[in-house]
């Protein structure tokens, strides 16, 4: 018996609670994103843009990953390839995650046309055929999971055979409107495409928001029955409302109460606000986690990062990419950290820039320090003021504080790394490695010519420049040794200014210095300098 038409027409408002958490047998997804976007006015896929350093196609691919107990299919068309690799990298090695199949749109023919080109996916396996189907789309960010759940439970609820999700908008141009019957079950007939709307029709304000969950078994048999009779000549999705009502099913509805949530982006100017909401939803979340911050609006934290509690960000501190920050650290104002992996009692000080960087418990960085790919810093060493670092192990407790540059280098623990110190990793073809062992003391502006060992224990002495491996526990000193000459500079001076009077308290003899080589007969400044350009 054919069921009655009607719509339970609801607005969400607030949470579901946790009970309705977790994965709902007999569901699969569908994702659309194969569209082009041409008002984003951009060689790149709509759906690869990025709102708070994710692609926004992931949103809707994590969304029905975490409410779908069957399989997701993502419909993907222009820039296949490269959605496709998106998806994958994000989604591979994802334990306890349903698959997820890519599934290609080789014409552009409308969004049931899309939808259809999903159906080998779902063909009937040893779980049997979905019970029911989620479809969303790849652009919409800011559509909550609460909402999604609050959909499928009005869909069980209700009996439905569609159940669709609109919104009441001031000015509807541009968007699907969704006709009701006009009696006091107010069910849900149709939804009509804007261009093909007449005057009546584009007064409606209630708009199609493009999510909806479809019985399993009416999907793909509503799909092959439909037809391009449209001013765009394209199958349409959305028509399937209307063959089911026409054959009296069940038609639901849930009206969102904050109509941007599932609105989808598509302009630059929707992409920017759907930044802006989705980064404030994200602060919003580790605040209530335990995390501190002293500016919340200043500070930008992508949607993969993870933050431990009691951590505190001062302003304007970035966090991109996949980064994992530990409990009880401090990162100070202006920082960016991108897929960086940081232990936990961290402080890092001001204006440091650090790119896939493991950090250690109680390690001590900054300010102005650059850390670059490959750098792990271990357990409580120090690294300061205009450092950079490039794949470089720095040991447990030793210490790189100033005006240094450490690059393809293992230093290991208690270690002292003077001021200017460098690592001279390339000779123009090749990078090579410096070792540094356990408790080496490098004084300042020591540059180690790689590659080079330098043993445990040993010194080298400032200003020096190393080119052959150091033994343990031995001193080294690679600098010219001191000679003074006094009054020469006064001597020069007099010559330079033409005066011939002998400077006051300046004998001109003086005793030499002893040296392992011949001191040179001393000479004047101009014969010095005659005998430097020669």
């Amino acid at each position: 018996m054919n069921r009655s038409r009607a719509t339970d027409a609801l607005t969400v408002k607030k949470p579901v609670s946790s009970d309705q958490q977790g994965k709902i047998a007999g569901l699969a997804v569908v994702v659309m994103a194969a569209g082009l976007g041409k008002r984003m006015r951009s060689k790149q896929a709509k759906v690869l843009h990025p709102v708070a350093g994710q692609a926004m196609v992931l949103y809707s691919v994590g969304l029905g990953l975490r409410v779908a107990g069957g399989a997701v299919a993502v419909v993907v068309g222009h820039q296949a390839d490269l959605v496709r690799q998106v998806i994958d990298r994000a989604t591979s090695g994802k334990s306890g995650s349903s698959p997820v199949a890519i599934v290609e749109q080789r014409e552009q023919l409308g969004t049931g046309h899309a939808v259809l080109q999903s159906r080998p996916v779902f063909e009937v396996g040893a779980n049997g055929a979905p019970s029911s189907y989620l479809i969303l789309n790849g652009d919409t960010p800011l559509l909550q999971e609460t909402t999604v759940r609050e959909l499928l439970r009005v869909h069980e609820t209700a009996g439905a055979t569609v159940t669709v999700l609109t919104a009441m908008l001031e000015d509807a141009s541009g968007y699907g409107r969704v006709v009701r019957a006009k009696t006091a079950e107010r069910g849900v007939l149709r939804i009509v495409e804007d261009r093909d709307a007449d005057a009546e029709e584009q007064a409606i304000r209630e708009i199609n928001v493009g999510t909806y969950v479809v019985d399993g078994k009416f999907l793909f048999s509503a799909l092959e029955k439909l037809t391009p009779s449209n001013a765009q000549g394209e199958y349409y999705l959305t028509d399937i409302i209307h063959l089911a009502s026409g054959q009296g099913h069940r038609v639901a509805a849930v009206t969102l109460g904050n109509p941007d949530e599932g609105l989808g982006v598509n302009t630059r100017r929707q992409l920017a606000e759907a930044e802006l909401v989705v980064r404030k939803q994200i602060r919003d979340r580790w605040l209530d986690a335990g995390v501190t911050m002293v500016d919340p609006a200043s500070v930008w934290i992508d949607a993969a990062v993870t933050i431990g509690r009691d951590t505190v960000l001062y302003p304007n501190v970035m966090l991109e990419g996949a980064t994992v920050i530990g409990e009880d650290c401090v990162v100070r104002s202006s920082t960016r950290l991108t897929d960086c992996v940081v232990g936990n009692g961290v402080e890092i000080l001001d204006h440091c820039v650090f790119t896939d960087t493991r950090i250690e418990d109680g390690a001590h960085l900054g300010p102005f320090t650059h850390l670059r790919p490959g750098v792990v810093v271990r357990k409580k060493a120090k690294v300061g003021n205009f450092v950079e670092m490039k794949k470089t192990d720095l040991g447990e407790g030793s210490k790189a504080n100033h005006l240094s540059y450490l690059g393809d280098a293992k230093i290991g623990k208690g270690v002292n790394i003077g001021a200017g110190t460098i690592t001279c990793n390339y000779d123009g073809m090749q990078k090579f490695q410096t070792v540094i062992g356990d408790g080496v003391f490098l004084g300042s502006d020591t540059q180690l010519v790689a590659p080079v060992t330098v043993g445990a224990g040993a010194i080298i002495a400032a200003g020096t420049t190393v080119t052959e491996n150091v033994p343990a526990d031995a001193l080294v000193i690679g600098r010219v040794p001191q000679l003074n000459r006094a009054g020469w500079a006064a001597r020069r001076r007099a010559l330079q200014t033409g005066t011939t009077r002998e400077p006051v308290n300046v004998k001109r003899k003086t005793k030499s210095v002893r040296l392992t080589k011949k001191r040179p007969k001393a000479s004047t400044g101009r014969q010095v300098k005659k005998r430097t350009r020669g």
